[in-house]
């Protein structure tokens, strides 16, 4: 059906025949209780609600299933009389669990705590990997942070203690890394308050990054709200060689699909190829599919995942996954509704930027593609590890090539730094000796934490503002992300890439072919790397990092001062007035790439995160004002003065004056940062209109009382000037599938009608009517809904 390495898209739902094999059945009504975690001992795998509600599915749809379907629908609610139809119907359903990494905690703890609800429903915990800067290095950076933000890691762990929630202090590792090592398991449905959640999707996991109000759904036990997503399958054949490595796979998906291929659906991988990729790696490829918008990405039960919970100490998990592989894996003739089919024979390593995780160019072109675009071809910094390639595998492929670089006598000509996923894979890779080698090689291991990869970097080595290069081994590269200089182009690719390119301090060195001269003169070529996919000894979990939610709470209290500049208790928004809204001004009218980078940065601003006025200063400061092509400068209608996005904001808040926002294509995509919408709702605006949205972000909209609305027309976009008056009606008979109308009124007096689109639902139409979703939560709980 596909030649070698060829892609086919097939837009129709194509039948896939999956591979013919048999497994042992899971036993109907099994009273087999499997724990879920090692940590958790009074919380189980619930393996049986999804046999009974597949059970009722497959008799109602009455066609094979793919595997996504098979996790999503066998957490239905309501698998009776829930409607089903991709790409349409809204899902309500039950996740097994809620992870939430410390800087979106703390506003989804403060949404939990106004609902005023004594305990979270299901297992929560939070991860503390956001809020500390590479600065020095590891240990001395941890110090730091630990003393700058205490009173934030104090509130989320009284918090935590308070509510029934684990918590990973600072130094435990990324969340994600946490959760593969400790929680995910195959066919589990986890939330996370992050985009990058779908990480577990490497032990087949549907894991799927939100808001923190999607959270506190979870966490308050409300059925949680999915649109159905469509299904994409990416299928493998072939296995990979030499320098060739699982982040391939992914930077090739993302430049087929682009940062906005994936939206609505979920992408699952399939056929003879995934056999040859490790856990781990598959980990890193549903991680970065992210970049390409999907709803999250997934990979088939398999014996490289069984290896991967025995080798974490959860053999029980294996066990109980082996005889429930029926349902672990895609129905033979599933329907996808794209195919895509990637020879991992063919594969080669791929180099993905600057500037966006979609421009993805092969290694045996980079080199001229670098000096074609006139990027800076002189590397300044290679950087490894994170929440997407920080595995022992990816550690051991890495040092192999620096204990070969050291063999001819170099160390590294760029900055290098390392960033281990978690304390368990920096105690073993100190134990085993890949530290030692990538320090001799000049290495600077940092905490094991985001770091540079959310902009939490201390960067000295340039100046602010100056054109230069940087690789990653990240997953994500939009402009200014790592280190705040616009004018940093920053590259992706995987960790051995990055790694030998450091030896050679230049972006046209090609690895795989290239030469460099050792100390003695003469020149050689790298072998292709290697390195165990698990540690032959086991692993070293470390230093005991985790604090259990105590049996006894009735001691604990959480404390937010009111002074404090870091924390703030949430004020409800105000309910919808009732009426259509009238002559409003447009606040900025944004051109291009609009992420929630842009929105509301990270970096410096991360402090802020539980504090919603004083990080509201940073809204929008990123976005291109599409009047004067200047960022951070938009006109005053009032005064006719320009001054900042969120000052003049606040001018009109405090007139009483609500606003709106219109956007571009995909318009908040990137992090599920849910205060890019907290912030617009926070400083007056009512409306966010674009031509196209990423999904996070428009539901992180909605949760918020606000309304993200769409463009009929795209083209629409253009009729629209930034000193517009604009108003939106249709509200008082707003329901779900009805248009609205914006109305313009232009500066000479004319007007126009513009039809706008919307994905309300009845349900979320209350979202809106009460003022957010937490609002209407509350008045539940209170008897007034």
């Amino acid at each position: 059906m596909f030649s070698s390495g060829a892609i086919s898209r097939t837009w129709r739902a194509a039948a896939i025949k999956a591979p013919l094999r048999t497994f042992a059945q899971a036993a109907a009504g099994s009273a087999r209780k499997v724990q879920m975690s090692n940590i958790e001992k009074d919380q189980y795998i619930n393996y049986q609600r999804i046999e009974d509600n597949l059970a009722i599915v497959k008799k109602r749809l009455n066609h094979p299933l793919t595997l996504a379907e098979k996790i999503v629908y066998g957490h239905l609610d309501d698998a009776h009389n829930q409607d089903i139809e991709r790409g349409k119907s809204y899902l309500k359903l039950r996740p097994d669990r809620v992870a939430c990494q410390d800087a979106t905690a703390q506003m989804a703890l403060l949404q939990f705590m106004s609902a005023g609800l004594p305990n979270v429903a299901v297992p929560s915990t939070v991860h503390c990997d956001h809020l500390i800067e590479a600065q020095v290095g590891g240990a001395k950076d941890l110090s730091r942070a630990k003393d700058i933000n205490k009173e934030v890691y104090d509130f989320l762990s009284s918090s935590c203690a308070k509510y029934g929630l684990g918590f990973w202090r600072p130094g435990s590792g990324i969340i994600h890394q946490i959760i593969l090592e400790n929680y995910a398991f195959p066919g589990g449905l986890m939330i996370g308050t992050d985009s990058h959640t779908p990480n577990a999707g490497g032990l087949g996991m549907v894991a799927i990054g939100v808001g923190g109000a999607d959270a506190v759904d979870v966490m308050a036990d409300i059925p949680w709200e999915l649109k159905c997503p469509n299904v994409i399958g990416v299928k493998l054949t072939g296995k990979m060689s030499g320098w060739t490595s699982a982040k391939d796979v992914i930077l090739k998906v993302a430049g087929i699909l682009t940062v906005k291929g994936g939206t609505g659906a979920i992408v699952e991988y399939f056929g003879p190829g995934v056999d040859s990729l490790s856990c781990t790696g598959m980990a890193t490829i549903c991680n970065m599919g992210a970049e390409i918008g999907a709803t999250t990405s997934l990979f088939p039960y398999n014996s490289r995942m069984s290896d991967y919970l025995k080798a974490t100490s959860r053999p029980y998990i294996a066990e109980w996954a082996d005889s429930f592989q029926h349902n672990l894996k895609a129905d033979a003739g599933a329907r996808y509704d794209q195919v895509i089919e990637i020879d991992l024979n063919t594969l080669e390593p791929y180099i993905n930027g600057p500037f966006t995780p979609d421009l993805a160019t092969p290694l045996s072109k980079f080199a001229e593609t670098v000096k074609a675009n006139n990027w800076p071809a002189k590397l300044e910094v290679g950087l490894i590890g994170s929440c997407t390639n920080s595995s022992y595998e990816d550690m051991s492929r890495s040092a192999s090539i620096a204990k070969e670089a050291l063999s001819h006598g170099l160390k590294s000509k760029s900055i290098f730094t390392i960033t281990p996923g978690s304390e368990q894979i920096r105690a073993t890779i100190e134990r085993d000796g890949q530290m030692e080698t990538l320090n001799a090689a000049g290495g600077i291991v940092l905490a094991n934490a985001c770091g540079p990869c959310i902009g939490q970097w201390d960067r000295t080595d340039v100046p602010k503002g100056a054109k230069n290069s940087i690789i990653t081994s990240y997953n994500r590269n939009f402009t200014g992300r790592n280190d705040a200089n616009p004018n940093t182009h920053a590259f992706v690719a995987s960790p051995e890439i990055v790694t030998a390119m450091t030896f050679a301090g230049d972006l046209t060195f090609n690895p795989t072919k290239d030469t460099l001269i050792g100390a003695d003169g003469k020149p050689f070529k790298f072998s292709d790397p290697s390195g165990n996919e698990l540690p032959p000894r086991g692993y070293d979990p470390g230093e005991n990092t985790y604090q259990a939610p105590p049996k006894e709470k009735g001691g604990v209290t959480v404390q937010v001062a009111p002074t404090s500049n870091r924390l703030q208790l949430l004020e409800p928004f105000k309910k919808w007035d009732g009426k259509d809204m009238e002559d409003m001004p447009i606040l900025i009218k944004v051109k291009g790439k609009c992420t929630t980078d842009h929105i509301s940065m990270a970096g410096p601003w991360l402090k802020f995160r539980g504090h919603l006025d004083n990080i509201s200063n940073n809204m929008l400061i990123g976005a291109l004002n599409s009047e004067n092509n200047a960022v951070n400068s938009v006109k005053n209608m009032f005064t006719g003065n320009y001054d900042t996005v969120p000052g003049v904001a606040r001018d009109y808040k405090a007139k009483n004056q609500p606003w709106i926002v219109i956007g571009d294509e995909n318009y908040g995509e990137g992090s599920s940062r849910e205060h890019a919408a907290l912030e617009v709702r926070h400083l007056g605006g009512a409306a966010v209109i674009t031509k196209s949205f990423a999904r996070i972000h428009e539901t992180n909209c909605k949760k918020q009382g606000l309304l993200p609305l769409t463009f009929a027309n795209p083209a629409d976009y253009d009729k629209i000037a930034p000193e517009d008056k604009v108003s939106i009606r249709g509200l008082t008979t707003f329901k779900e599938g009805v248009p609205l109308t914006l109305h313009v009124v232009k500066k000479d007096g004319s007007n126009v009608d513009i039809k706008l689109n919307h994905t309300f639902n009845e349900d979320q139409i209350k979202w809106f009517k009460y003022g957010s979703a937490l609002n209407q939560m509350a008045a539940k709980a209170q008897g007034r809904a």
